[in-house]
């Protein structure tokens, strides 16, 4: 059963305290995440770090894949591959525009878009799969 964005929100606050992203948007095989820019998130000479992008695209897809088969905690990262296409504003939020490609009984396979502020260039682009466990 699909899971709501509140719903989402609820579990992450819950299972992930930690994390900075924002749920926007999730349904139709996609979610749309934000993360805040702080210091913490910057490397050196004043770029958002890599690190920072990745986590945000590994959570747009979590969330994309909860929005569709509903609260499973063990649904896990098996790959992650992300390029980095040019350097995001460290003065902005990055959002990231995740959309599941294919969704099966035991694996899910998607795609993100990362943006700096309200710029429509993406500052990187990732894929990865993901494991769904046997459901009993």
């Amino acid at each position: 059963m699909p899971a709501t964005r509140d719903e989402i929100t609820t579990f992450f606050k819950k299972d992930f305290p930690q994390t900075k992203c924002q749920i926007l948007e999730v349904g139709n095989r996609s979610a749309l995440v934000s993360h805040p820019v702080g210091q913490e998130e910057l490397r050196p000479g004043g770029t958002v770090s890599g690190p920072t992008m990745m986590a945000l695209a590994d959570v747009a897809l979590y969330v994309a894949i909860l929005g569709e088969i509903g609260i499973v905690p063990l649904t896990v990262t098996t790959s992650l591959n992300i390029n980095f296409l040019r350097r995001p504003k460290p003065s902005h939020e990055i959002r990231a525009q995740s959309r599941l490609l294919k969704l099966g009984k035991s694996l899910v396979v998607g795609e993100v878009f990362i943006y700096s502020g309200s710029d429509p260039d993406p500052i990187a682009h990732a894929t990865a799969t993901y494991s769904i466990p046997p459901q009993s």
